[in-house]
């Protein structure tokens, strides 16, 4: 095994074929949880179930995703993240056919939910897989990359299930069916090309300043992990800024769809497509807010993420402010999704400063747990106002656009927490 500086050619492209192929297989994650918006109008037409229902279904997969956030980062800091994303895509696969064959809430609700198991196979040991191959003052730009790939990921998923409505005129359930595959491809190839770590490659292992020591890192249980981060203010305060952050993000990818795929949406058929630029924004405002921290604030995170979920918040209530239909909708919309997903990889970066290289994948499931735990109690909320609407002058009245005030008032919870981080 050969000692390796950063400068070292063989290293450095052993490092970019590695993440490369961590990015390629979560580019396709998405299409097996973020469709289900796309779902929702012929799930309510085809089995009669009411949005607040619909939004505790979309709550089981939450939930579910955010218990295997703990157990399965941890593992991955064990087994490592290659093993772990790909068994995640083949089981994600699976139980996305198993939810199409759903026949109400139960069945619904059982099978989305144990989606959100295989799906928690993806991001944390990925992370973890990540951070062994680059330094403390390049991991914001490595996670931002990483974190591109999820937001391009989410376009995919709204492209996929857009093309399965409107261009094969198939029908709800095959939004299940057929964008999965791309997951399948996705788990290979990260199978074939990428390792755990430098040393997996032939290379040294790198270390940080805040990192264990070798033997204390090898010897450590997964309960005393649990028990280093539980005990950890800074990243539990994270935990509860990115728990609203993400109650944006998914309070957008679910709802939005809905709300461009309303009563009129035949009278417009371009419209729905406009939602497109929701998950745009998402994966270029992804990159951004790694590389500012990295670039211009000495790696320092948290003023990062306040910044770009004030103006998450700014955008939101202007997307509720705009008349349907407005020209502005779509940049607008576009900026909505690019701050508001943009703060993920500044978030991702500082679960290993904060715990260290070797208990990373530990310290992002412990941070996705309160992600999507809160976020999972933003959809039944949000669900449950847009299908009463108890902000409308004629009762009875549904309006999906309640979501952009909704998110709008976590953004401002969002940033106010984050002001509080210190690395």
């Amino acid at each position: 095994m050969s000692a390796t500086p950063q400068s070292d050619l063989a290293f450095l492209r052993a490092r970019r074929w590695s993440l490369g192929a961590v990015m390629f297989c979560y580019l396709f994650y998405y299409t097996g949880r973020q469709t289900f918006g796309f779902a929702i109008p012929g799930i309510q037409a085809e089995l009669g179930i009411d949005k607040q229902t619909l939004g505790w279904i979309s709550a089981a997969m939450l939930w579910a995703y955010a218990a295997g956030q703990m157990i399965n980062g941890n593992l991955g800091d064990r087994f490592g993240g290659r093993r772990m994303m790909c068994l995640g895509a083949v089981a994600s696969f699976v139980l996305n056919w198993v939810t199409s064959f759903g026949v109400g809430f139960k069945s619904l609700a059982a099978a989305w939910g144990a989606n959100g198991l295989a799906q928690s196979m993806g991001w944390a040991p990925g992370s973890r897989l990540v951070s062994n191959w680059f330094g403390a003052h390049e991991r914001g730009r490595a996670f931002g990359m990483y974190v591109l790939a999820a937001g391009l990921s989410s376009v995919l998923s709204f492209i996929t299930s857009l093309v399965v409505l409107d261009v094969l005129h198939l029908d709800w359930r095959w939004i299940f069916r057929l964008p999965v595959i791309l997951m399948l491809l996705g788990g290979l190839v990260v199978w074939l090309i990428a390792r755990d770590r430098p040393s997996a490659a032939g290379f040294a292992d790198l270390r940080d300043e805040n990192e264990p020591q070798a033997a204390t890192a090898t010897t450590e249980t997964m309960w005393s992990r649990y028990g280093i981060a539980l005990k950890n203010g800074r990243l539990l305060l994270a935990g509860l800024a990115i728990g609203f952050q993400n109650t944006v993000r998914y309070g957008l990818l679910i709802w939005v769809p809905v709300y461009f795929l309303g009563k009129d949406f035949k009278d417009d058929p371009l419209g729905k497509w406009i939602s497109i630029a929701l998950p745009v924004g998402m994966a270029l405002g992804a990159v951004t807010s790694g590389w500012i921290s990295d670039r211009f604030c000495g790696s320092r995170r948290s003023g990062v993420i306040a910044s770009f979920m004030i103006l998450a918040a700014v955008a939101a209530m202007g997307m509720y402010l705009l008349p349907a239909g407005h020209r502005l909708g779509l940049p607008v919309l576009f900026l909505a999704g690019f701050f508001a997903y943009g703060p993920q990889s500044a978030f991702w970066a500082l679960a290993p400063d904060l715990l260290g290289r070797e208990r990373a994948g530990t310290a992002v499931g412990v941070m996705n747990f309160f992600a999507y735990a809160m976020a999972g109690l933003g959809e039944p909320l949000i669900g449950w106002m847009i299908q009463h609407n108890p902000f409308a002058s004629t009762p009875g009245v549904e309006s999906a656009a309640l979501v952009f005030p909704l998110v709008s008032a976590a953004a401002v919870c969002s940033a106010a927490l984050a002001l509080l981080i210190r690395r």
